[in-house]
Order: C-alpha cells, then sequence, then structure tokens
C-alpha cells in the first residue's frame, strides 16, 4: 500500500468524522486506523484494572499526563465494552498517539497473568479497509448487462431465504430496479454533498443487495446503513450497530458484511466480541469480506473464520480477478479466508432507473492504475473525492451519467455473490440451516482457482461472465 494514497484516504475518512480525531498504526504502517486518545477494554473487573494501571503508569513517567484518564463511556451496554480515554486526542498528529501507546505497554503484566487480552485500541472498521478501495464504481452504457446476470427462479415469501446487508444503506430510486423489488431498509443518509459531488461508496449497499438478487431470485434483502461515514465506523460503535442491526428484523439466515480492520492480533475484536458469541448462538451465517489490502495479515470479522469456536458461524471470501482463474491483486489472502469469488468488474445496480441523473464525480482508479503499479491497491489520482488532482492537472470536476448500472470492483462484491450462492442451495435443496447448506454446497463444489501459488476454493456464479484480463500498461 503506497503511504501517499493511504494519507489521502485517511483523509477523506477524517472529513466525514470530524469530531473523531484519527491515528494510523502501528508505527505509522498504513495497516489500520484507530481512535487517538482511547482505548477499548470489556465491562466491570477489567475496565477498573485497566483505568487504575494505567494511572499508575502514567503518574510514574514524568513525561505523561495522568489527568486525562477517566471513563468516558457508559459501564454497561450490551456490547460489553468501554472507552477509557488515556490522553488528549487533539495532540500530536495522525502518525500514532503516545498514550495509546504507552497505555497498551501499561497492560502487558497485567496481560501476561490474565492469559487473555484487557485492552485494545479503538480500531476504524470500514470498507476501505485501510481507507483504500479495490476500485470506485464507474457508470456503463445503459445497453450494458448485468454480471452476473440475473439467475432463473422466483420469489416465494413463504420460503424466501432472508439476507441482512449490513453497509451504507440503499440509493433513494432503488425502488425503480425490478431486480430490487424484494429488496428493504435504510436510505443512504445523503448521496452529495454540498456541491454535488457523489459521496464516497455511495451506492455500495444498493450495489450488493442487487448482486445478491441476480444470485439468489428466492431470497428478502434488507440493507442497513450502519456505515454511513464513508463507509466507516469506530469499533466501540460496530457492536452496537450490528446488535441493533438484528433486533430490527430478527436474526437473519445470511449476514452479508464488506467491512472490517486488521488489528495485529490473532484474537479478533474486542468491540464485537459480545456480538459474537451471541451470533455463535444463532443459526445465522456470517458471510464477511476479506478485506482488499493484498495482505496476508488477519482481518475481522472475517478472520473469525479460521477460529475453533467460530468455524461454522463465519464464512470469509477473497476476491477473484475478471477472469476467475486468479486472485485480483488487491484481495486479502491466506489460510483464514476459505472461498474465493469473482470480484473484479462486475455489473450492477446503483442508481438512476428512475430520472437518470448527473453526478460530479470521481473517475473510476481500475482502468487507470489496476496495472503497472507496485503496490496491491488501486488507489491513484483521482483522490476519491470527486476533483480531478494530477499533479500539474485541473482541479475540473468530471461529470457522468448513472443510468441504473455500473461497475464495482473488490472483495466487497465477492461477498454477497457468496451470500447469495449460499441462499440458492437452500432454496433449490429445501436447507433450512444456513451453515449446514454452506457444507453442502462447498463441498459439492468443484471449483478452484490459484491465489500467489496456492490452490484455493472459488465459487463461481453460472450466470457470471469472465471478462478479458488486459496486459500492464507500461510504466511513465
Amino acid at each position: 500500500m503506497a503511504p501517499q494514497r493511504f494519507h489521502e484516504q485517511f483523509e477523506q475518512i477524517q472529513r466525514s468524522m470530524p469530531d473523531v480525531p484519527l491515528a494510523m498504526g502501528p508505527d505509522d504502517s498504513a495497516e489500520f486506523i484507530y481512535e487517538k486518545g482511547y482505548v477499548l477494554v470489556r465491562d466491570g473487573e477489567d475496565a477498573r484494572v485497566v483505568e487504575d494501571t494505567v494511572r499508575a503508569h502514567f503518574t510514574a513517567e514524568p513525561d505523561l499526563v495522568q489527568d486525562h484518564v477517566r471513563r468516558a463511556s457508559s459501564q454497561t451496554n450490551r456490547s460489553g465494552i468501554t472507552r477509557i480515554q488515556v490522553g488528549d486526542p487533539g495532540e500530536g498528529d495522525r502518525a500514532g498517539d503516545r498514550p495509546v501507546a504507552h497505555a497498551l505497554r501499561a497492560l502487558r503484566e497485567s496481560e501476561g497473568r490474565a492469559g487473555r487480552r484487557l485492552v485494545s485500541r479503538n480500531h476504524l472498521v470500514s470498507i476501505a479497509v485501510n481507507s483504500c478501495p479495490g476500485d470506485e464504481p464507474a457508470p456503463v452504457a445503459a445497453a450494458d448487462e448485468l454480471n452476473p446476470a440475473p439467475a432463473e427462479g422466483t420469489y416465494d415469501a413463504e420460503s424466501a431465504i432472508g439476507v441482512l446487508v449490513v453497509d451504507t444503506g440503499l440509493m433513494r430510486d432503488f425502488r425503480s430496479s425490478p431486480l430490487l423489488a424484494h429488496t428493504d431498509g435504510d436510505a443512504q443518509i445523503k448521496e452529495c454533498d454540498d456541491d454535488g459531488v457523489l459521496q464516497q461508496y455511495v451506492g455500495h449497499g444498493t450495489f450488493i443487495a442487487g448482486l445478491v438478487a441476480a444470485v439468489a431470485p428466492n431470497t428478502g434483502i434488507t440493507v442497513r446503513n450502519s456505515l454511513n461515514d464513508a463507509g466507516a465506523i469506530l469499533e466501540s460503535e460496530f457492536g452496537e450497530k450490528l446488535f441493533e442491526a438484528v433486533d430490527a428484523g430478527g436474526w437473519p439466515d445470511i449476514l452479508s458484511l464488506s467491512a472490517g480492520t486488521s488489528n495485529g492480533r490473532t484474537d479478533g475484536l474486542l468491540g464485537i466480541e459480545a456480538f459474537m458469541r451471541e451470533l455463535r448462538d444463532q443459526r445465522t451465517l456470517l458471510v464477511a469480506a476479506a478485506g482488499n489490502n493484498g495482505s496476508a495479515t488477519p482481518f475481522w470479522p472475517a478472520a473469525y473464520a479460521d477460529l475453533p469456536d467460530y468455524q461454522d458461524v463465519v464464512l470469509s471470501v477473497g476476491a477473484l480477478r475478471g477472469d476467475g482463474e486468479f486472485g485480483a491483486c488487491f484481495s486479502n489472502h491466506g489460510p483464514w479466508v476459505k472461498v474465493y469469488a469473482p470480484g473484479e468488474r462486475l455489473t450492477g445496480v446503483l442508481t438512476g432507473f428512475d430520472a437518470p441523473m448527473p453526478y460530479i464525480y470521481q473517475h473510476s482508479t481500475y482502468d487507470t492504475c489496476r496495472y503497472g503499479f507496485g503496490y496491491a491497491c488501486t488507489c491513484v489520482s483521482p483522490r476519491h473525492t470527486g476533483v480531478l488532482s494530477e499533479q500539474g492537472g485541473s482541479t475540473k470536476p468530471d461529470q457522468v451519467m448513472f443510468e441504473g448500472l455500473a461497475h464495482w470492483s473488490g472483495t466487497s462484491f465477492a461477498t454477497p455473490l457468496v451470500a447469495g450462492l449460499i441462499a440458492s442451495h437452500m432454496s433449490a435443496q429445501q436447507e433450512s440451516d444456513p451453515r449446514v447448506a454452506r457444507y453442502k454446497m462447498l463441498a459439492a463444489n468443484s471449483g478452484y482457482a490459484e491465489v500467489r501459488g496456492a490452490h484455493v476454493a472459488a465459487l463461481r456464479p453460472g450466470t457470471w461472465r469472465p471478462v478479458p484480463v488486459l496486459p500492464p500498461a507500461p510504466r511513465s
């Protein structure tokens, strides 16, 4: 991941969350983003131990100030965590946070004695992963067809498989798409900014719902707008939002989630620990995106698929490139990624069926920098802000027309394809348990692909069409 591109996208996220000072970590490596000045702990005795230990450590260090150490949120909540302030979030820059680093260090001995984690950074959970998407949506001609194309089948309200998509919400005119006739949920909070520029990740939830519906016609899809800040949310709020999503409509058969974060650990996210425990006791299958960092580092919550207690509960999904034969360059990988599906240049529903409208918009980054660069992601100028920003170039916004469909790439979109295939298998086989359906479908699957030299399980919808993989562009 090129640091300059990460910094540009960091600024985009920070603008969407102006009241939450953020830092990059660890040590400016751009592996994840977290909230400055605060740590997360479990409610109860852990919170008391952490608060007392951090205060004592800061008091003993002459260059640290313990005056800021205090509880910053309610001591009890459904997600089971408490934020503790350890420093002034306004101090320092985005390259790191000394008080947070010292607070984590202060708990090392206590964690060693307890044999478990007591404290965590408050990570940013995001569709953009490290704030660098695999791609941005690009408009396509009205004559283009969906890819994957809608599968044959009918919708039956009595037997429909329930799919919950926790994402950015739905575009205002989504009902004008026949494909989304059995989709409902929350509206996208703000589609454009005050200058008419299409906001980052607008249409993401609509696009995902369309992919599920195309692969699995007999589904009732609900989309929640939990990730409305440029597709991001703090870990401290993530668990509550997940609980709210299932409380609103009950536990679904399948929960499709295209957001997450790495955290430098192998034991999950503290902020969703309570949700994951409750999920384990339900029958819902969580299908989660493996992330777009091009990394083998565990990415949560997808990487729960590799933990013994959650192997039946979570299915992690990586992305195949356009020809479906190899892993996409941006896709995370490793043994914790359990299946791959097409994730490059899919064509799906975005907006504009009712009244196609021009949007002030950034170019798609895919064609200009998918090849010919040494880093795995596809971020390059323009900077996903709606303004062309190439060195010495124009600052004039680009204006394009979305007429219903768009191209988009990322593990975000491989994930709903797999969710849809499991739902379709449930309908075809009259299987009521999504976790059982997942195993039966994968056992019957004979598809494989190559990801960085490894042969991996691959699911390719029958109505999906491979697209040509172009040769690398010459370096300028």
